[in-house]
């Protein structure tokens, strides 16, 4: 095997790799979901609206427009103080008082 075609199979060999190395974390991501209203204050994954950057921006608890990623289905179902329903939301949703 001549040089090009060794090096032709190495960088192949090393994109499958890299490519099933990445897929389960994928799989996992798509296990979840955003969910608006359920992290604590500095604790959310992203999203947090004005004045924030992105992950652990919050300003307070169970703030409406900062989301954490739950398992899939369980959003809706995690206590939330200031949503309107008393659970998390899909959406990001103007808070309620406490």
């Amino acid at each position: 095997m001549d040089r090009r075609t060794l090096s032709l199979t190495l960088a192949a060999s090393l994109t499958t790799a890299l490519a099933t190395l990445g897929a389960p974390a994928f799989a996992q991501d798509a296990a979840k979901e955003k969910c608006f209203g359920v992290s604590l204050k500095g604790a959310n994954d992203c999203a947090a609206g004005a004045g924030t950057t992105c992950a652990g921006t919050s300003k307070v608890d169970y703030q409406g427009n900062a989301w954490k990623l739950v398992p899939k289905g369980s959003c809706e179902k995690t206590v939330s103080k200031t949503s309107p329903t008393g659970f998390g939301q899909l959406k990001e949703f103007k808070e309620k008082k406490a």
